[in-house]
């Protein structure tokens, strides 16, 4: 068809709707006035309904429970709090009506010449609101569902709205929701709130003067914020004083009285009550909010009631435990970092700065790195905060019933104020030597016996062809047999070590997993033994429980159920049934062995400076340069466990008086138990079904094994060969644990050897030589514990007989080879070896990590 073909026939067709115009002007009229009814009534569906407007006003929020009945914690949408229209300030009434709603008693949520007044006055350019009482408590109640922007959908939908809360609503049910509802800044919410934050009162004792100042801010809340902008809001509340008087509410001498007076504020922020436990509600509410949306519910309006597990008294006593031990180990940590502030650690304050969103800032107008590092630290108080909040030593407490698995005390961090992150389930560190049991345990479900003996000694385990690793203790190594119970009760890194390449750390990972280590990735390499796979403190928690519970993994349980508004239970959540993860008679010597650790080991402060005298059990942990500090304490009805550290871990504990596990961690749970014991929360007479002091037998076991080595050659010193690796079990996807690489991959490409396993990437004392660097490299123990690299010929070493150590006499210089161009470097010469007696050293090991 042409242009001028469908011209036509479009010029044609308005000539014919014109005439039919013509002819039917009624219809036309009847389209008009239809029109704007129905586009009204179309959006009746989309505005709230008559259930949802009964259930705003009468809407309860969540309630969290104790298991004692105790509230730990209310989920709210805001931070209000309900009072009856009775209990307000009648001045407050009077001010809100004349300033806001004049006809209010006489209109049905819709005041028809208001309205229309202030259309007539937004036309001619004034703005003005024309929404009464009601259209605005239907803003304040379905904020989402009305919206705020200033269109006529927004009007009619507010109309609506506010007809059907007419409907159901009695007028001073309106006001009491009205005032409950609306916000006044600095998240307090209704009129309550706003009386304790402007004038430090409550609701019932506002004056004229203070009823007009709130009133007025309903204006707009920013604009006439009597905190940062008085003078606008004096005269606002002066006009709202006006109001009153116009409306017979306030005498004329008394109106020009209180205009002259100050606004005579009193303000001070209303802090919502976080509760006894607030990390803990936090991830509750949560997974509350998950739960609610899969089954229809609201956890601010529905008045659920959340009980849990946890024993108000023993939350209390965690709390204070926490914050009186971490304050006073922080006297330490200032000693050691604060004194002569961040200058006194230059190179690690620029590293932080280079972190920082003040030098990204700088960074961000063009400045060069090292001006805009300069022009940070410059900045003394963005200095001092930084360097204060790298410098705030940090604790995290949990403790649960062994028997159920019920979480009885949760305590995040020092303050959840200053510091949300939650030390027991969100953060991961390194165990140290809390990881320890593990390596015994799975021993000793291999037939091990507790008694028999390893010498300590100076331990190298192979890497790969180029690293060998040499875990050493703080102390040099006594070269004596010592009983695999002392090495735990002492905590012997050279005994550990040497037990776990016995086991294997297949064997080691999956009985951690099997105990509750469920989460966190364990790298199946020796290192595991000494915990280099950082974990949360609420899975060592509950492992040390399966200990405590007979071998049996009980899954930790928080919520025992959910009520509704009327207390029905809507859904219960039990104990799951145990789960075996290690044998009864296992557990029991494991147990019994880790009793020593507080009779006579490293946890023996328990006793000595806690006063502690009942049947228990537990070890402590420290990381390498004390980074990390770990405690955890087992007993029949309880067990508790702390862990202290920086949330930096460039920042360690300096000094072993404050930095080992055993002296600062452990004082927190020895804290928690002294006054759980002395408040008779635990009972002080519990005791364990394992047989006690099992260790009686150790020094005949000892004589029994050296006389055996003596007469038929072996050694127990020498290294036995790992047991066969259990079948390979399907774990959840959240435990990955990847394997050593064989030993014929890394023998296959000598020029380049894969790199560490990921546990040793994460420990200090494991470094490379550079790849120019000839031959295999030892990792050595100093005298203080730590660990360095140098360069040696050969790890291998001699059989030797028991009670001799080696001393490796002058090594031969290497004999050069000759070899085709690209071959690797000449293998070294194996090194001669001397064997010489031990000299008698009757003395125990001291009792340190």
């Amino acid at each position: 068809m042409s242009l001028d073909r469908m011209t036509a026939a479009f010029a044609d067709f308005c000539r014919r709707l014109w005439a039919w115009l013509r002819r039917h002007p009624w219809k036309i009229a009847t389209a008009l006035v239809l029109l704007p009814v129905v586009y009204v009534l179309a959006w009746i569906p989309f505005t709230p309904g008559i259930s949802d407007i009964r259930k705003a006003r009468t809407e309860q929020p969540t309630v969290v429970l104790s298991a004692d009945g105790q509230e730990l914690a209310v989920f709210k949408r805001a931070n209000r709090e309900w009072v009856k229209l009775a209990d307000i300030s009648p001045h407050v009434l009077a001010a809100l009506i004349a300033t806001e709603d004049r006809r209010f008693f006489d209109h049905h949520g819709l005041d028809v010449r208001r309205t229309l007044g202030a259309a007539l006055h937004t036309a001619r350019g004034n703005l003005q609101g024309g929404s009464t009482i009601t259209q605005q408590l239907a803003r304040n109640l379905f904020p989402e569902e009305i919206g705020r922007a200033p269109t006529i959908t927004r009007k009619i939908k507010e109309a609506i709205t506010a007809f059907k809360i007419e409907s159901v609503y009695s007028k001073n049910e309106i006001l009491e929701t009205y005032l409950n509802t609306v916000p006044f800044l600095y998240n307090a919410y209704g009129i309550e709130m706003a009386a304790r934050t402007y004038f430090d009162k409550s609701a019932g004792e506002l004056d004229e003067l203070q009823s007009a100042t709130l009133i007025g801010m309903l204006k707009g809340t920013s604009h006439y914020n009597p905190v940062l902008n008085p003078e606008r809001s004096l005269q606002r509340r002066n006009t709202v004083l006006a109001q009153m008087a116009r409306e017979g509410k306030l005498a004329q001498a008394k109106l020009d009285t209180l205009k002259t007076r100050p606004l005579n504020l009193e303000f001070e922020r209303q802090v919502e009550d976080i509760g006894v436990a607030p990390h803990l509600t936090q991830q509750l509410r949560r997974w509350l909010i998950e739960w609610a949306d899969r089954r229809g519910y609201n956890i601010y309006a529905d008045g659920l009631v959340l009980r849990t597990t946890i024993d108000s008294r023993l939350q209390t006593m965690a709390t204070e435990a926490v914050t009186r031990q971490a304050d006073r180990l922080q006297k330490s940590a200032d000693a050691a970092w604060r004194r002569g502030g961040w200058k006194a650690h230059k190179e690690l304050a620029q590293t932080f700065v280079r972190e920082s969103a003040e030098y990204r800032a700088a960074v961000g107008t063009g400045l060069a790195d090292g001006d805009a590092v300069k022009k940070v630290l410059a900045d003394a108080q963005v200095m001092d905060k930084l360097w204060e909040e790298k410098t705030r030593l940090q604790a995290g407490f949990m403790a649960l019933d062994p028997t159920s698995g019920h979480v009885k005390a949760w305590v995040g961090s020092r303050d959840f104020n200053d510091d949300k992150f939650d030390h027991v389930q969100q953060a991961r560190r390194q165990p140290g030597s809390t990881f320890k049991p593990f390596v015994y345990g799975a021993a000793f479900e291999q037939g091990i016996s507790p008694a028999e003996t390893l010498i300590d000694q100076e331990v190298e385990i192979r890497i790969d062809e180029r690293t060998v690793w040499k875990p050493g203790d703080v102390g040099e190594p006594t070269g004596l047999p010592t009983s695999l119970r002392d090495g735990l009760t002492y905590s012997k890194n050279t005994i550990t070590s040497q037990l776990m390449q016995r086991v294997g750390p297949q064997r080691v990972a999956k009985l951690a997993w099997d105990m509750g280590v469920r989460q966190s990735k364990l790298d199946q390499v020796p290192s595991l033994a000494l915990g280099t796979s950082p974990v949360t403190l609420k899975e060592m928690v509950t492992a040390f429980g399966s200990i405590a519970n007979g071998g049996s993994y009980m899954e930790p349980v928080v919520v025992s159920r959910i009520e509704d508004r009327n207390h029905r239970v809507i859904e219960e959540f039990g104990s799951k049934p145990p789960e075996r993860a290690l044998s009864l008679q296992a557990a029991e010597t494991l147990l019994d062995v880790m009793r020593g650790v507080i009779d006579k080991g490293t946890g023996a402060g328990i006793r000595s400076r806690f006063g502690i005298q009942g049947d228990v059990a537990g070890k402590t942990g420290t990381t390498q340069s004390n980074t990390d500090g770990w405690f955890i304490l087992m007993h029949p009805r309880l067990v508790g466990g702390a862990w202290v550290g920086f949330n930096d871990n460039r920042v360690t504990m300096t000094g072993d008086a404050w930095g080992q596990g055993a002296h600062n961690a452990l004082h927190v749970v020895g804290d928690f138990f002294q006054q759980s014991l002395k408040a008779k929360v635990v009972d002080a007479k519990a005791k364990f079904s394992a047989p006690r002091d099992q260790g009686v037998l150790d020094p005949l076991m000892g004589k029994m094994n050296d006389w055996w080595q003596g007469m038929f050659g072996s050694s127990g010193s020498q290294m036995q060969q790992p047991l066969p690796e259990p079948a390979v079990v399907a774990e959840p996807p959240a435990v990955t644990v990847p394997s050593l690489p064989a030993e014929s991959a890394v023998m296959a490409q000598p020029g380049s050897p894969p790199p560490l396993p990921p546990s040793f990437q994460h420990v200090p004392e494991i470094q490379r030589l550079p790849e120019t660097a000839r031959g295999p490299v030892t990792l050595r123990g100093d005298r203080q514990g730590q660990v360095v690299v140098v360069p040696r010929e050969q790890v291998d070493v001699a059989p030797r007989a028991a009670g001799e150590r080696p001393v490796l006499r002058p090594e031969r210089p290497e004999r050069p080879e000759t070899g085709e161009a690209g071959a690797g470097p000449a293998m070294p010469v194996t090194p001669m070896i001397q064997m010489q007696p031990l000299p008698e050293m009757p003395s125990r090991p001291s009792p340190t990590e």
